[in-house]
């Protein structure tokens, strides 16, 4: 029997309530509640479905402390009850895994033999000519950021607080998990509760300094 799982925070809540968790009570997260976390998170969109974002979850304290050696001896990279490791697989643009998505598209009803035919013609020349990236690591972090994002929020309208981390060293991190050469660290992703008071809001810039209207410069009129 399937157990239906529901967020307890709706979705704007969870966005403006969100914060980066600096150290983290040692409560684990029920394995229910981790797993829809999991699931909703690869729920995100990528170029083509190619879904290039691979994880590794850590729970074991051993791995934790392990992953603490790479990254500055961050704490909360052993607080937090589960890290996830968070890659881009460059291999994501091959033509085995472009199969496997029209594979997984015929499964769900998604997939006609025409777009298929499309995708086996258009995926080679994205990742040949690069017209909106210079590196295929760019391209799989922009998508496994996606899929990060998707996780915080996630996490959060259950009541789980994330870290998002960039402070590790890349060589470390894949050596010591074994992580293949065609796959990139992209970021670290402690989850958990919060022990403290989380840092107060900092603020954002208004909309009317980030957003613009037409072309790049031009004020956008807005009423917020």
């Amino acid at each position: 029997m399937t157990i239906e799982i529901q967020p307890s925070i709706n979705v704007k809540t969870a966005i403006e309530s969100r914060r980066a968790a600096r150290s983290f009570k040692p409560d684990p997260i029920p394995p229910a509640i981790l797993a829809e976390i999991l699931r909703l998170g690869v729920r995100s969109p990528s170029g083509y479905n190619l879904q290039p974002w691979r994880f590794i979850v850590l729970q074991d304290q051993a791995s934790k402390e392990k992953l603490k050696a790479c990254a500055f001896d961050q704490r909360q990279v052993v607080e937090a009850p589960t890290v996830l490791i968070c890659c881009g697989d460059r291999r994501a643009a091959g033509p085995e895994n472009t199969e496997a998505v029209i594979e997984l598209g015929k499964a769900t009803g998604a997939m006609n033999d025409n777009l298929a035919g499309y995708m086996r013609q258009a995926i080679p020349q994205l990742f040949e000519h690069r017209p909106c990236f210079e590196s295929l690591e760019t391209w799989t972090n922009r998508h496994t950021m996606l899929a990060v994002a998707h996780l915080m929020i996630a996490a959060k309208s259950f009541g789980v607080d994330s870290c998002p981390m960039e402070g590790f060293v890349s060589a470390k991190v894949k050596e010591a998990f074994q992580i293949p050469e065609e796959v990139d660290v992209c970021c670290l992703l402690p989850l958990g509760y919060a022990a403290a008071p989380l840092k107060l809001y900092g603020g954002r810039f208004d909309v009317s300094q980030v957003y613009y209207s037409e072309s790049y410069g031009h004020a956008l009129q807005v009423e917020i």
